[in-house]
């Protein structure tokens, strides 16, 4: 087998060697500069640094033992040894180079071309969060909110005197709402809370979350409609990010699902939170 056919051949090992490489030394740098946590669950951190520490010289001393191996390759006297085993010339059994072959190179190039690209992007190109669109596609507040935010010790403590609810997230009274049988007992708790808008109608909107379970790609949007009645009545822009002080009130659109919302006093505009998820 000749040098260039050699290389053909590995062609899909160095792309696959190369691809892990790169994912390695891109999850590296996002963990030093503090973005790994826009992209996977923080109790996941550990484990995926020390993986992608592993992974950067496994990779590349699978490249090295390639590479190496580039040089082994049979000589002209072990092909004339064969040939007259065989009583034939070996090297009319070698397949000549021809269209799978260009079709493959050109394959191989156009993957290297996307790795080499992602890489670059992740590491030039500032991160960016899970939009408000993107939370509409994916339905704000859908059936599946209880078993994505895990929030049942929050509904054990819904009857509970003296529960501190100052640190409940959007999730978490999200989750109580959806999975609480008689809400009036959550009428009047006041809230303070903070998310992005998504735009809705008649002067209302819904502060919305996202929570992640492992990392961005599973990310599900939760939230709470928020009705602007003691507060100005303007409602902000699309995706912009506000903290809404209020009290809980019983949804004044009757069709609507959702039972309760937020009646705001104050919705005040915020700077996106340097972590905007929940967890």
């Amino acid at each position: 087998m000749s040098s260039s056919d050699a290389r053909s051949s590995n062609a899909p090992a160095y792309l696959g060697l190369g691809s892990v490489l790169a994912v390695a030394l891109c999850t590296l740098w996002l963990a030093l500069v503090g973005h790994l946590d826009l992209y996977i669950n923080p109790r996941y951190s550990v484990f995926t640094i020390v993986l992608a520490a592993v992974g950067v010289p496994a990779s590349i001393a699978g490249l090295v033992v390639i590479a190496r191996g580039h040089g082994h390759t049979h000589g002209d006297g072990t092909d004339e040894h064969d040939a007259d085993a065989h009583g034939h010339d070996a090297d009319a059994e070698q397949p000549r180079p021809g269209r799978g072959r260009a079709v493959r190179i050109a394959l191989g190039g156009a993957a290297a071309i996307v790795t080499i690209g992602v890489t670059v992007s992740m590491l030039v190109l500032p991160p960016t969060t899970l939009s408000a669109r993107t939370a509409q596609q994916r339905s704000v507040d859908s059936a599946t909110l209880s078993n994505a935010t895990g929030s049942e010790a929050a509904v054990s403590l819904l009857g509970s005197e003296g529960v501190d609810t100052s640190e409940y997230g959007v999730k978490d009274w999200a989750a109580l709402i959806r999975q609480t049988t008689d809400t009036t007992a959550l009428v009047g708790k006041q809230v303070r809370l903070s998310g992005f808008v998504v735009p809705g109608e008649d002067g209302s909107f819904t502060l919305t979350r996202f929570v992640i379970s492992c990392c961005a790609v599973d990310a599900q949007p939760v939230g709470l409609g928020v009705v602007t009645g003691d507060a100005d009545g303007s409602v902000p822009d699309e995706g912009q990010w506000v903290t809404v002080t209020g009290a809980l009130a019983a949804n004044p659109d009757q069709s609507a699902d959702a039972r309760i919302v937020i009646k705001a006093s104050k919705v005040t505009e915020i700077a996106q939170p340097k972590d905007p998820y929940e967890y």
